[in-house]
């Protein structure tokens, strides 16, 4: 049976059902990033590319 996604908001999405926020979740041994008013898109990456990644926003 393959494993169903179970996504987490960031907590900088204030904790409502607001449209605007990114989630993510582990599956199969990567990361699955998507932004849930477009929930169909979705990235996958590792944990060192998603540290990329946060890296690269905090440097604006």
């Amino acid at each position: 049976m393959p494993e169903v996604p179970v996504w987490q908001k960031s907590s900088f999405s204030g904790g409502d059902d607001d449209a605007d926020c990114v989630e993510l979740t582990a599956c199969q041994g990567l990361l699955l990033l998507r932004e849930s008013d477009e929930p169909g898109t979705v990235i996958a990456t590792s944990g060192t590319g998603l540290a990329a990644l946060i890296r690269h926003l905090r440097a604006g």
